[in-house]
């Protein structure tokens, strides 16, 4: 989601990386030239029209289960966003597990209680 026009979005894909613009996406832009969505979800600074870098992770349910907001001069990390959706799945189909700060797939995971986790931080 965007708060350019649907003509900036055809010009990004149109323009390939190597170039600085996004080349052929596997995933639909929505243009919100309104600024309604940038507003709902608190990355809108009104005073100056523009939006924040804003990721949401929303599950099925419609629930928020991760945000990052970006400082305008801040990117976003791909990489960091798969990992936290590949925690999220595995937390999803490990309930009585945690993943621990920087965990990636393959790696221990941890008991969401003081005791028990012991066994984690004794490993590592």
């Amino acid at each position: 989601v965007s708060i350019d026009s649907v003509f900036s979005h055809l010009a990004w894909v149109q323009t390939d990386r190597k170039s600085g613009g996004l080349g052929d996406l596997k995933y639909p832009l929505v243009s919100d030239v309104t600024k309604s969505i940038a507003e709902s979800y608190g990355v809108l600074i009104p005073s100056q029209g523009i939006a924040l870098r804003g990721l949401f992770i929303i599950d099925k349910e419609s629930v928020i289960q991760h945000s990052t907001i970006n400082n305008l001069a801040i990117g976003r990390s791909v990489d960091e966003t798969l990992r936290t959706l590949q925690a999220l799945q595995y937390v999803q189909e490990n309930p009585d597990e945690v993943c621990p700060a920087g965990w990636k797939p393959g790696e221990r995971s941890m008991k969401p209680d003081p005791k028990l986790s012991k066994e984690y931080f004794a490993a590592v």
